[in-house]
């Protein structure tokens, strides 16, 4: 298996549109929030996350944005980050992994 790939499509909300769904994103990640997830892709410039409590959402934490000397998470990893950007054209919340701790047991 390689060692990098992309998360799974997500499936929209039954009775939602996707546009319905980034308005509830926007609203339950606003910038500067703090959020944990579970990483469900890998490439090499970063990793997918799905946030913990908005199960439609899809953040990346691009490897520019980690801490310095931090390794990509693997699949499966818990990681603890805050939201730096949304991303309207591809409805991905930009996140900053916490460098203090952010693999979470």
């Amino acid at each position: 298996m390689d060692e990098y790939n992309w998360p799974g499509r997500r499936a929209d909300v039954p009775g939602q549109s996707p546009e319905e769904v980034w308005t509830a994103t926007l609203a339950l990640l606003p910038l500067g929030a703090s959020v944990t997830g579970e990483v469900i892709g890998r490439q090499p410039f970063g990793v997918f996350i799905r946030v913990d409590g908005v199960p439609n959402a899809l953040a990346l934490a691009e490897i520019m944005t980690m801490p310095e000397g931090m390794r990509l998470p693997i699949l499966g990893a818990r990681i603890r980050g805050e939201v730096i950007e949304h991303a309207e054209h591809n409805h991905q919340v930009r996140l900053r992994l916490d460098g203090s701790g952010t693999a979470l047991g």
